[in-house]
C-alpha cells in the first residue's frame, strides 16, 4: 500500500473519519496504533514482529534509564539498546553484504571459502524506524527527554504510519509532546495540506515515474548511449530521485497534518545549494541532522583537532552511505560526499573564522561545483554495481555509444529546474489557490486532480527510498 494507490486513499479516509470521531486522546492513540500496524502489516505481516521488538527494547530502555542514576549502568542500558537495534538492522540488511565481501577478500588472498547466505526479505522502512527508536533512547540518556511511561503512546510514535516506511526520521523529542497535547479538527490546515498532498502526488506519480523508464533504459546498457546522454541520464536520475523522495515527504507531511500532527522538514530546494555543506542542509534534512547529532557529535564533532574533525566527517558520510544500502556503490557515494565536505571544510578554514559573504559570481561558481560533485556521486547511488558506474563515468568523460536519449528531455529538465528555482524564491506558489472560497477551491482542486491523473504513469513503481 503506497500513497499513490487508490486503496491507500480508501484506507486513509477511514482512518481520518474514525480518528476524528473518537473523542478521547488515548482512544485516538489506540486507533492510530492499530491503523499503523494494519498499514505496515499490509506489506508483510511478518515484519510486525521486528517493529514490536524494537518498540519493546527502547521502551524498556527508557524506563530503566528513568530509574538508574549510575553513569556506568546507564551507558550499559544504552549499549544494549544500540546492540539490539543495530543488530536487527545488521542481520536483515547487511549480513549478505558483509559475508559476500569477506569471501571476496579471501578469494583475492588466494584462500578458498564459502558462506551460508540468509535469504531474507528486507523489511520496509527498517532503517527509518530503527534510527527513530535509537534517537529516543539516546535523548533519554542525555536527559534531553523524559521517558515515555505509556507503552501505547510510545508504540504509536514508533509506528505512526505517514512517515513509517520512508521518513522523515521523526524524533521523540518533537513528536511525543504533540501526542500529549489534545488535537482538534478545527486546527487542521485543510487547504495547505490538500495542496501539499497533491503536490507530492504529482512529483511522484507524474514527474518521477515518467522519468523512470528513460533512466532505467540508460542504466541497463549505458555503453550504448552517447556522451551527452550520459550527462542527461544522470540529471534525469537526480530529478527522479528528488521528485520521488520529496514527493513522499510532501504526502507524509500532509497525511500527518490532516490527522493533526506536524512532521519535520526534509527538503529545502537542494539543487540550489552553493556548497557541499549547503547541500546537506537542504537534502534529506532529517537524516543529515540525525547523523550530525547522534554520530558526528558522538565522535567529537568539531571540538577535537582539525585532523580528527576531517576524519569524523568522513566516517559520518561513509556510514551515511552504508545506511542507504548494502552495496559498495553506496559506500563510494558516501565517500564522495565525505571528500566533498572535507574539501569544503578545508577551504572555509583557509578563508578564516568569519569568511565574507561570497559574491553573486562566487555563489554561481559554488553552485556549479556542488552540482557537478552531486551528479557524479548520483552515478554510484543509481548504478546497480561498480562496473556499471564505471561505464557511466567513462561515457561522461570519454567516448560513448551511438544511441541518444530524446532531446526534448533537456527542455523537460530546464522547465523543472525553473520551477525549482522560482518556487524557492516565492515566485511560484499556491497562494492564489489557497485564497479562493471553498466552492472555488474545490472546483479548481478537482480540475488539478483530474489533470494529474491523466498524466500518471500507470505502472507500479514503489518509492525509491522504500528499499532503504
Amino acid at each position: 500500500m503506497i500513497f499513490t494507490e487508490l486503496k491507500f486513499l480508501g484506507f486513509f479516509l477511514v482512518v481520518f473519519a474514525v480518528h476524528w470521531a473518537i473523542p478521547s486522546r488515548r482512544g485516538r492513540h489506540a486507533f492510530l496504533f492499530v491503523a499503523s500496524y494494519v498499514f505496515y502489516g499490509a506489506w508483510d505481516v511478518r515484519f510486525l514482529g521486528l517493529i514490536m521488538l524494537s518498540t519493546a527494547v527502547d521502551y524498556t530502555a527508557g524506563r530503566l534509564l528513568e530509574r538508574i542514576e549510575d553513569t556506568r549502568r546507564r551507558k550499559l542500558v544504552v549499549a544494549c539498546s544500540l546492540t539490539a537495534n543495530l543488530g536487527l538492522l545488521g542481520i536483515f540488511k547487511y549480513f549478505n553484504f558483509f559475508a559476500d565481501s569477506f569471501v571476496t577478500l579471501l578469494h583475492a588472498l588466494g584462500v578458498e571459502a564459502n558462506h551460508t547466505t540468509l535469504h531474507v526479505i528486507l523489511p520496509v522502512g527498517i532503517s527509518f524506524y530503527t534510527f527513530q527508536s535509537i534517537s529516543y533512547t539516546v535523548d533519554v540518556y542525555r536527559r534531553k527527554l523524559a521517558p515515555e511511561r505509556d507503552l501505547l503512546t510510545f508504540a504509536t510514535f514508533v509506528a505512526f504510519f505517514p512517515q513509517l516506511v520512508a521518513g522523515p526520521i521523526v524524533r521523540a523529542v518533537d513528536f511525543l509532546p504533540q501526542m500529549a497535547t489534545p488535537r482538534r479538527l478545527e486546527d487542521v490546515a485543510w487547504r495547505p495540506m490538500l495542496v501539499l498532498f497533491l503536490t507530492g502526488f504529482v512529483k511522484k506519480a507524474v514527474l518521477s515515474d515518467n522519468l523512470a523508464p528513460y533512466v532505467d533504459a540508460f542504466f541497463a546498457h549505458p555503453a550504448d548511449f552517447d556522451g551527452l546522454s550520459h550527462w542527461l541520464a544522470t540529471m534525469l536520475y537526480a530529478t527522479q530521485i528528488y521528485c520521488d523522495f520529496s514527493g513522499y515527504t510532501d504526502m507524509a507531511f500532509a497525511t500527518a497534518g490532516l490527522l493533526g500532527y506536524h512532521l519535520c522538514q526534509n527538503f529545502n530546494y537542494p539543487y540550489l545549494a552553493t556548497s557541499p555543506r549547503d547541500f546537506w542542509r537542504r537534502w534529506h534534512m532529517s537524516l543529515s541532522t540525525w547523523l550530525r547529532d547522534y554520530l558526528y557529535f558522538s565522535l567529537g564533532g568539531s571540538r577535537v583537532s582539525r585532523v580528527r574533525v576531517l576524519i569524523n566527517l568522513m566516517v559520518t558520510m561513509l556510514l551515511g552511505g552504508l545506511w542507504h544500502g548494502a552495496a559498495w556503490t553506496f559506500v563510494v557515494w558516501g565517500a564522495l560526499h565525505g571528500l566533498a565536505l572535507v574539501g569544503d571544510h578545508v577551504w572555509r578554514g583557509q578563508l578564516g573564522p568569519h569568511p565574507a559573504e561570497p559574491s553573486a559570481a562566487g555563489k554561481f561558481f559554488g553552485w556549479l561545483v556542488t552540482m557537478f560533485l552531486v551528479l557524479v556521486a548520483w552515478v554510484f547511488f543509481r548504478a546497480p554495481d561498480y562496473a556499471t558506474a564505471r561505464l557511466v563515468l567513462y561515457g561522461m568523460f570519454g567516448d560513448g555509444g551511438a544511441v541518444a536519449l530524446p532531446g526534448v528531455l533537456w527542455c523537460y529538465l530546464a522547465g523543472l529546474f525553473a520551477v525549482h528555482f522560482f518556487s524557492a524564491h516565492g515566485t511560484v506558489n499556491a497562494a492564489l489557490l489557497l485564497r479562493q472560497t471553498w466552492p472555488r477551491f474545490a472546483f479548481a482542486y478537482g480540475i488539478l486532480v483530474g489533470l494529474a491523473l491523466l498524466l500518471v504513469n500507470t505502472g507500479y513503481r514503489p518509492f525509491i527510498y522504500f528499499q532503504f
